[in-house]
């Protein structure tokens, strides 16, 4: 009978798969992959040609038809729904599930509806009918599977029934069996809150699922039911439900230890690998532990069993206590992904590992106990690497980003501060590739010439360009496509610049200055002591420039401003010029080109720096004089060398009687060269004499501005003010009286804030903000203490020259001005130790409202008088006089002594700058 069974049953089984084949479509070829591995049906979507699609799985019931897989479904029945670590989805079944054709526990079989659309609402689906088949005979005494999501634990019904070590505790429940209907199976759960006894339909409810085959009855548990326990075992977390699986008959109490404990970690990671530790010994499931042996312990990744681990550098061990398998990260057969986390980038690494441990023990003859567990390690920062292959002699940056999986991809690049798509970079000329690497990560490499516009360039050292190239990647990471953002900043310092050599010559009456024109401007510029030899500076000192494709040919003239006269005679002069070679962006001296000639001549007036004044006077008079007795205003200063027709004089601006006095913003020193008449011995009167009258005046130059704000001459050439310019002419004894003013010893300074404490020092670099104050101090030094000091008129400018335009007046007469751009406002000052005399000082705050100037400077001219000796309409009536008041008065020469000064330069920063 049981033979004719058996045929039946085929018989049923082929009619079924024909049924099934009627109108339903079979996969394409190499849509699916299946398998059957230790009593588990394995099948493999390939996720390449379900092309992003959506799908569903039916299980077909061979009785009720197809089945949706849901969540609840596939715990309860046994089937697992997931992604291998490329993304492929995976269904996994055991050959015990509920929609399983049996046959003698022997043969099994399930079929699978695989529903495909393009749309989430599974509307216009095709189906495709996959069935699968599972022959399994070799079944051990007990079988338990750790799946994801279920365990399971099937025993053979002959095994006998409960241990020795529960015997007393089930024997005291077994008045309970008394209850138990006849000819159905019920449930006996053990916890620490006490027994359980239920039938099958309410186990099913509570997530369960109890079922018998010809040779076998199974239970299958979600994990942590409410029938659970959690232990520890050997360090390992385990979820344990301890049941009996109870039938009766009238002649026949049935008791089958159906009790299953499983883990839920042991899972522990480092830097490079991780480990799956699982106990070889569970004191639930092996109650003699004298008596067990184990018989063989394998391995496994996916479905595939790995015979020899240490072919792919894995570890499996084990001891007494532990079975433990240690995986390298980014080991063959796992898959490392990328991924940003924070901003950061980084990967993960996961692997679905399965194991199998067989063992014998006096209780269960054989178990068998699978556990399949999918691991994924936590996110693992990974900074990428720049690489810098620049090669400077092709004048190429090479800069290779890495190192990144496969997973990456490049879709922008910004450099500089341009952003550029893929295709627009490669239109530019930018050259992008990838470079793999024997490792299976890859780089991005990113080709530049030195010479793109987008490169900086900085002139650096003597002769060098320091190129760089700054650049922003953008990359799409993972299978989310998260952008990640990477700065790389790339340098070359290469010589690639040639320091151009000046050559000088001179003829009768200039000097000649030539040297290229590379560069000039860009890298370097022309200094003339401490001013840029710009075109006005050269108009201002008489120079001639001419410029040609590739030179500049500058002619100065012997007595042009800017020479520096190192030996001056009336039979000869010795003049030099020498400008400097700057760079543009420091400051910093590079070289110094001077050109150095004797020429004659035979009257001159020399004017210098340091306040010395030679002049050579010419005799033009009828009759001849004597040169050797002609004089300064002091007679004691005598001609240092003369002969019959010329006499050579030097001497200082403060000495020899030389006066000062103001026009405009210039300074001009006069002195007065004499001839002492010889007369007749005084037998009457008048005085006869028989020389012509001779008066040669002399006349020095300077601007204002370069004289006081020194307060004394320098005598360093790279810091000295231009020469002075001088002119003399004859002169008779009724010339009109001229007034002399001294010039004032002023000095001025910044200070930090409006307490006037703490002032900024000569390279202090002065930054403010627009609205905030600039505080001014002037002092006035060395003077009597009824003398006071007072602002005659002050203005901002954005240059230290004293002519430059636009100027922004804050005081005019003394008296302050707001206007559009500039505010002023007059500070107390108060006595201290450091102010003895407040009438020597004069503070002024005066506040930036513009905002398109980066620097200025602040221009005082100011005056020093005694008020109680001013006349009307003089500054020395008071800070500030109203225009009405000084209409009043007649116009007199002031009393007063004056002066100039200059502060600077502020910068007028953004915030954000400071």
């Amino acid at each position: 009978m049981e033979a004719v069974g058996h045929l039946l049953h085929r018989i049923w089984l082929f009619f079924f798969l024909f049924w099934l084949g009627q109108g339903r479509r079979m996969a394409p070829p190499g849509f699916v992959e299946s398998s059957c591995r230790s009593r588990i049906f394995w099948m493999k979507l390939n996720k390449l040609l379900l092309q992003g699609k959506f799908f569903q799985l039916e299980i077909y019931d061979p009785y009720s038809g197809p089945v949706l897989l849901d969540e609840q479904l596939a715990s309860r029945c046994g089937y697992v729904l997931s992604e291998d670590v490329w993304g492929n989805p995976v269904f996994r079944a055991s050959v015990l599930g509920c929609h399983v054709a049996n046959e003698a526990d022997e043969l099994f079989s399930l079929t699978v509806n695989i529903k495909v659309s393009s749309f989430s609402s599974m509307r216009a689906a095709v189906t495709y009918t996959y069935p699968m088949y599972c022959s399994y005979a070799s079944w051990a005494s007990r079988e338990i599977v750790c799946e994801e999501n279920y365990m399971e634990v099937s025993v053979k019904t002959d095994v006998p029934a409960v241990s020795n070590d529960y015997t007393v505790a089930w024997m005291s429940a077994l008045p309970e069996t008394q209850n138990v209907a006849y000819q159905q199976w019920q449930l006996m759960f053990v916890s620490p809150s006490g027994r359980k006894r239920i039938t099958v339909s309410d186990a099913v409810k509570l997530g369960y699922s109890f079922n018998n085959s010809l040779s076998r009855v199974y239970l299958r548990a979600p994990y942590h039911s409410n029938e659970s326990d959690v232990s520890v075992v050997s360090g390992v977390t385990m979820n344990m439900i301890t049941s009996t699986s109870m039938y009766r008959q009238r002649w026949l109490l049935l008791l089958i230890d159906t009790t299953v404990s499983c883990p839920v970690d042991g899972i522990s990671f480092t830097n490079t690998t991780l480990t799956w530790t699982v106990p070889r010994v569970i004191p639930t499931l092996v109650v003699q532990e004298s008596t067990f042996l184990s018989k063989s312990i394998v391995m496994g990744v996916d479905d595939q069993v790995i015979v020899n681990p240490e072919e792919m550098n894995y570890l499996l061990e084990y001891n007494e206590t532990h079975i433990r398998i240690t995986i390298p990260t980014g080991a063959e057969g796992g898959k490392l992904e990328s991924s940003i986390s924070g901003g950061v980038y980084g990967v993960t690494y996961c692997i679905d590992l399965f194991l199998e441990h067989t063992w014998t023990d006096a209780d269960w003859q054989t178990t068998k106990y699978t556990v399949i567990k999918s691991i994924t390690t936590p996110f693992m920062p990974q900074m990428p690497t720049v690489i810098n292959n620049t090669a400077p002699e092709e004048r190429l940056f090479n800069v290779a980003l890495g190192h990144f999986l496969p997973d990456v991809s490049l879709v922008a690049i910004t450099v500089g501060n341009v952003p550029f798509s893929l295709r627009e970079a490669q239109h530019h000329g930018f050259k992008i590739y990838e470079t793999p690497f024997s490792n299976g990560t890859k780089a991005f490499i990113l080709e530049v010439s030195f010479d793109d516009p987008y490169v900086l360039r900085e002139y650096v050292n003597r002769n060098e360009t320091k190129y760089t190239l700054l650049v922003n990647y953008t990359l799409s990471v993972g299978l989310e496509m998260m952008l990640y953002y990477h700065s790389a900043e790339v340098e070359c310092v290469i010589a690639d610049i040639v320091v151009p050599e000046a050559v000088g010559s001179c003829d009768e009456e200039n000097l000649y200055l030539t040297l290229p024109t590379f560069g000039l401007h860009q890298y370097w510029d022309l200094y003339l002591g401490n001013k840029l030899l710009n075109r006005h500076l050269a108009l201002t000192n008489g120079y001639l420039a001419a410029t040609n494709s590739t030179h500049l040919i500058l002619q100065i003239p012997l007595f042009a401003g800017g020479l520096i006269y190192e030996e001056v005679s009336f039979q000869k002069i010795k003049a030099r010029f020498d400008v400097a070679l700057r760079k543009v962006r420091t400051m910093e001296t590079l070289q110094m080109f001077s050109i150095s000639c004797s020429f004659n001549s035979s009257a001159f007036i020399i004017c210098n720096p340091d306040g010395t004044i030679m002049v050579s006077a010419q005799m033009k008079t009828v009759p001849a004089i004597d040169m050797s007795k002609t004089k300064l205003r002091d007679s004691s200063c005598k001609p240092k060398e003369y002969n019959e027709a010329h006499a050579f004089f030097k001497f200082h601006v403060t000495t020899c009687g030389t006066s000062v006095r103001f026009e405009g913003d210039h300074i001009i020193y006069e002195n007065e060269i004499s001839y002492e008449k010889e007369t007749l011995p005084r037998q009457s009167i008048p005085t006869i004499t028989r020389d012509p009258d001779y008066r040669l005046t002399v006349l020095c130059y300077y601007q204002a501005k370069e004289t006081l704000v020194l307060g004394a001459f320098s005598r360093d050439p790279a810091t000295s003010p231009p020469f002075g310019s001088g002119m003399m002419f004859p002169r008779s004894n009724t010339a009109a009286y001229r007034r002399v003013r001294q010039a004032l010893n002023v000095v001025s300074r910044v200070s930090k804030d409006e307490s006037f404490m703490e002032f900024y020092g000569p390279s202090t670099a002065i930054l403010k903000q627009p609205m905030e104050s600039v505080f001014l101090e002037v002092e006035l030094k060395d003077e009597s203490p009824s003398v006071e000091l007072y602002l005659e008129n002050c203005w901002v400018a954005s240059s230290p020259d004293f002519n430059s335009n636009p100027r922004w007046n804050i005081t005019v007469d003394g008296c302050e001005i707001n206007g559009s751009e500039f505010a002023a406002e007059f500070c107390p000052v108060p006595v201290s130790p450091r102010v003895r005399h407040p009438p020597h000082f004069k503070r002024l705050a005066v506040r930036t409202l513009a905002q398109q100037l980066e620097q200025v400077y602040v221009h005082c001219l100011v005056a020093a008088c005694s008020p109680t000796n001013a006349q009307p309409g003089s500054t020395c009536r008071g800070q500030c006089i109203s225009s009405r008041e000084r209409k009043g008065f007649p116009g007199h020469p002031s009393d007063s002594l004056q002066g100039y000064v200059l502060a600077g330069p502020v910068w007028i920063v953004a915030p954000d700058r400071r």
